[in-house]
């Protein structure tokens, strides 16, 4: 019997520190998605796979691809002790975890501050355009989706520049205009661009080589910076790596996305027009006699979330999208009422953690 597993696969930052002292490692786990959403949740159902303060997040992520790909390849043998038979377990990706910044990285993206700031589609512009109306209103409509061909193409290309006259500003315009930044093969593309800099360098007594002769020595070192390996080697792997999208298989992370994102900034713009209201105590009052039995996560403690209006955090804002718009309806504007309306129908679809039909959730 063969049975397949697929794989989420989770890589962040994290303390290496019992204490509060931050002492960044990065760390990567897994998990069999075949299992049960309860089960998920259980610690001894993670596998830990590394951990370092030192190598960078791709390098470790390209072990662990060529890892998957090596079992893939021969098959993971095992023993069912259902059925009591040996079986063949065959493993793949099915997406990876992580918060926004490493997700990026993972597609060799630039990120979220970049003019084309999404990862999976081509979304977005300059900051000119996306100030206008024009500009504002097609930030809400998906555009063109990436691929892991794309991809690698316009980091081969920014390979090409670099060799090139003025190649600082034609790659710094490549990652503008197309939002892509390889970070796995940076270092070589950053010492190729400065020792084109020095050799076409001129100064007193000091005669420019011939471009021709530039460009010879900049391949060279180009060829022994990836020490042997094709340049489609050395970049990132996941743009490769079989059977999987990386731009389609990193699902956004709605904890920073949603909770510790719009919700957390649209709670402090309300605070800030109740505060000048002075209608804050009655907004508590408010909060402390809803009816909480309903609530899927009731973390509302009125004394607490009013006094921390400052310092919540994910349960917190959970909870308060659940029951704003009851909160708020005669002591804010209409358009701040309809806001809260829309995030609190997003937190349910987005939260939704057991579906009884699919079929019906779709629809």
């Amino acid at each position: 019997m063969v049975y397949l597993v697929p794989l989420i696969i989770f890589m962040d930052d994290i303390s290496g520190n019992i204490s509060k002292q931050w002492n960044k490692h990065h760390a990567v786990y897994m998990s069999n998605a075949n299992l049960p959403r309860e089960m998920l949740e259980k610690e001894f159902c993670i596998r830990f796979i590394t951990s370092s303060p030192h190598a960078a997040p791709m390098e470790m992520m390209s072990a662990m691809q060529e890892s998957i790909r090596k079992a893939a390849e021969s098959g993971v043998f095992t023993w069912d002790c259902k059925h009591e038979e040996e079986v063949m377990l065959e493993l793949y990706g099915l997406f990876l975890g992580g918060d926004n910044p490493m997700q990026a990285e993972e597609c060799s993206h630039a990120g979220l501050h970049c003019n084309y700031f999404c990862r999976t589609c081509e979304v977005g512009g300059t900051k000119e355009y996306k100030e206008s109306d024009e500009g504002y209103k097609s930030i809400f409509v998906p555009e063109k989706l990436r691929t892991p061909a794309g991809t690698a193409e316009e980091i081969y290309a920014q390979f090409s520049s670099a060799l090139a006259l003025g190649a600082t500003e034609k790659i710094k315009k490549s990652v503008a205009s197309s939002g892509m930044k390889d970070t796995i093969t940076g270092y070589i593309l950053e010492t190729v661009v400065e020792l084109g800099k020095k050799l076409r360098k001129q100064g007193a007594g000091i005669q420019a080589k011939p471009e021709a002769e530039v460009k010879a020595i900049l391949e060279k070192q180009l060829e022994d910076l990836l020490r042997g390996s094709a340049l489609n080697d050395a970049i990132n792997l996941l743009l490769g790596m079989e059977g999987f999208n990386v731009h389609q298989d990193t699902p956004t992370e709605i904890l920073h996305t949603v909770l510790l994102g719009v919700i957390k900034y649209f709670w402090g713009q309300s605070v800030y027009l109740l505060k000048k209201a002075k209608l804050l105590d009655i907004f508590q009052m408010c909060l402390d006699s809803i009816e909480k039995a309903g609530l899927n996560a009731p973390c509302l403690n009125a004394e607490y979330i009013c006094h921390y209006k400052g310092g919540l955090i994910e349960k917190h804002f959970k909870s308060l999208a659940q029951v704003m718009p009851f909160l708020i309806q005669d002591l804010l504007p209409r358009t701040v009422l309809d806001g809260w309306t829309c995030i609190g129908e997003l937190v349910v679809y987005v939260w939704h953690t057991e579906i009884d039909d699919i079929e019906i959730y779709l629809v």
